[in-house]
Parts: C-alpha cells; structure tokens; sequence
C-alpha cells in the first residue's frame, strides 16, 4: 500500500437525514479518501446490522425494536440452498453472473451509497475511496436468532454471515474502482472490544481470526486494501494475524495498548502496514480539543510504539487520521468538529514533515 503520509478519512455513519449535505462535508473535509455515509436516522436499514442483512438467508429486520435476527423458527434449507447456488456462481463466473445481485447495496438500505457514485463521477480520479463493511464478528454476535442466541454459536449461519459480507465488501469495491488509485475497505468490528470477556463466552480466538480472514481475503482478491475498525481496546494481534492492511482504533482513550503488541507490529509493517490512528474523540471531548491538543497527544501515543524498535519516519509515513468512531448519533454540531478537526489535524501533520497534499 502506498504511504499514506497522514491521510484522513473517517469511519461510515453520519447523524444527517440529508445524503447530499452528509456527502458535501465528506468531500469537503477528506478529499483524498472520501467515503459513502451511513445514515442511521433515517430508519433502521441504515443501522450498521441490518444494513447488510440484505440478501441473508431468513433475515428479518424489527423496525419498531430497531432490531435485526435470522428467523431460525421455520425451515430455511431451500433459502441456503439458493444462497450457497448464487455464492458458488459469483465465485465461479464473478464477472458475469446475475447472483451478484444478492450481495449488492440497494438504496433501500443505503441512500448514500448511490449519492456517492453520484458525486465521483463529477471529480477527478482520486488517491483513495474508501467503502466499509460491518465485520463478520460484530454481526453475528449482535444478530439473533429465533431463540435469541447470537447466530454466531449456530456454524451454519456464522459461515453464512461471513459469506454474506465478504461478498458485499467484494461488490462496494467493484462498483467505485474506477474512481480511484487505490481502494479501501473497512471491516467495522467494535464487537472485539469485548473479546475475551464474559459477555463473549465460546468466542474462540481461531474462529474470530479465520472470519475476519475470509472477509479481509475477499477484499484484498478485488484488489484492494482491507483495514479493520474496532472503537475500543481488544487483541491487536488478531486483526494482524487476519492479515490486515490497516489497522484502525480509538487512539484518544486507548492509544497506548497498541505499543503493547511489539512482535505483531512488526509482521504489519515488514509488510506495508498502516495504522489509522482514530486521535479525534467522538465524545463531547470534542468540544475542547484542539489540533494541537491532539497532535500532542497522538505524539505520545506514536513514541511508545517507535520505543519498541520502529523509526519514527516511517510510523508516520504508514500512518492515517480519523476520528475514534462513527458520529452516527453524536449531535450535528459536534459531528461537524469531529470531521473539521480530523482534517485541520492532518494538514497540521503533513505541514509539519514539509509533505505536501
């Protein structure tokens, strides 16, 4: 992956009801990897589950309950059946086979990402575009079934989970490609903040590894760059034993755990890694931090990693900005900080290294 020398982006949800004007501050504030916004006050299919539950074999979205589950209760075998038909045929023919369409993005359940193509066809080739992609792991912990157990204690349906988003992941790439050098795409996975604890009982280390695996193996075969999102602290080494492009996560509360996985570092970079650093808060800490504040703080956060044996050049060649999370549902007003300082912040930092944009 090229150095992206500082480049900013952000994570996917938006607390607008207007695509256009989400999109407008998009491009505005990350012009070099803008991204599709999610918009989750417009309804439930704009929330990061059932937004791409689309196409899943007995899925069932609650709008009054804000709730997506598998319906488990009636017999599902003709549905994988037809599912497993379209995933073979995409896989065997995937340039020219109508199954794609199982896996697509309708603007049913997404009235950005038609905007979005919108707005690149009016622009110049661009550095990046990135797309994203609720994780495997996220979804089938937070999806029930009809007994209400996450379906991920159910195999059939784990494997169709991660089936289901590595080929959403696959379509997104395919459909914007052409607006870009190089594409990215997040796997959005904040269900990992919990791994290891109670809550998660049975999740086994191998099997989280092997889903985000698949999902980030998918990404990488259209040709593109597989980063992985986690707005909290969890095992860094799993995302990088998945094989990872680039890492990104909350740094403003938990920038320092990230200097605590040395050896795993070191196998991400050796292979052009990039760390996203998420230094702009998604809290109301918003409302007092400033581009210095913050450029101090992710200093910090940048020399204990360097302590471990890194250059400190080259971490800030491989490094991006973003903000710690989604602003989905962060009021309007401080949403529009969060983009206008993670955008101050990255030209703050290039200037400083006399890089130019």
């Amino acid at each position: 992956m090229r150095a992206p020398m500082f480049t900013a982006t952000g994570i996917g949800s938006m607390p607008f009801a207007d695509p256009e004007y989400a999109l407008n501050l998009v491009f505005r504030h990350f012009p070099e990897a803008p991204f599709w916004p999610q918009l989750p006050r417009l309804g439930v299919r704009e929330d990061m589950i059932a937004q791409y539950s689309e196409g899943m074999p007995g899925a069932i979205i609650n709008e009054d309950k804000r709730k997506t589950m598998i319906d488990t209760s009636r017999d599902l075998t003709e549905e994988l059946e037809a599912f497993y038909q379209d995933y073979m045929d995409v896989m065997g023919q995937a340039s020219k086979t109508a199954a794609w369409d199982r896996f697509a993005l309708s603007s049913e359940f997404s009235k950005g990402i038609d905007a979005f193509e919108r707005a690149l066809a009016n622009r110049p080739k661009l550095p990046f575009v990135k797309v994203q992609t609720t994780g495997p792991c996220t979804f089938a912990l937070s999806c029930q079934d009809a007994e209400g157990l996450p379906v991920y204690y159910r195999e059939e349906l784990r494997d169709v989970v991660t089936k289901t988003l590595a080929l959403k992941s696959r379509w997104q790439i395919r459909r914007f490609r052409r607006y870009a050098e190089d594409v990215i795409c997040f796997v959005d996975e904040p269900a990992l903040s919990a791994f290891g604890s109670a809550s998660y009982i049975g999740v086994k280390r191998e099997d989280v590894v092997e889903m985000l695996r698949e999902v980030v193996s998918s990404i990488q075969a259209e040709g593109a760059f597989a980063g992985m999102h986690c707005c909290g602290n969890t095992d860094w080494s799993i995302p990088i034993d998945a094989g990872v492009d680039i890492l990104n996560f909350d740094a403003f509360a938990y920038g320092e755990t990230i200097a605590r996985y040395g050896a795993s570092l070191r196998t991400h970079f050796d292979r052009g890694g990039v760390v996203a650093w998420g230094i702009v808060p998604t809290t109301e800490a918003i409302r007092t931090e400033t581009v210095e504040s913050l450029a101090g703080r992710l200093d910090r956060m940048m020399a204990l990693v360097a302590k471990k044996g890194f250059d400190p050049e080259g971490l800030a060649r491989q490094a991006m900005i973003t903000p710690s999370c989604g602003v989905g549902f962060m009021e309007a007003g401080d949403a529009e900080q969060v983009f206008s300082l993670t955008s101050s912040l990255s030209s703050f930092l290039r200037d400083r290294h006399g890089w130019t944009k």
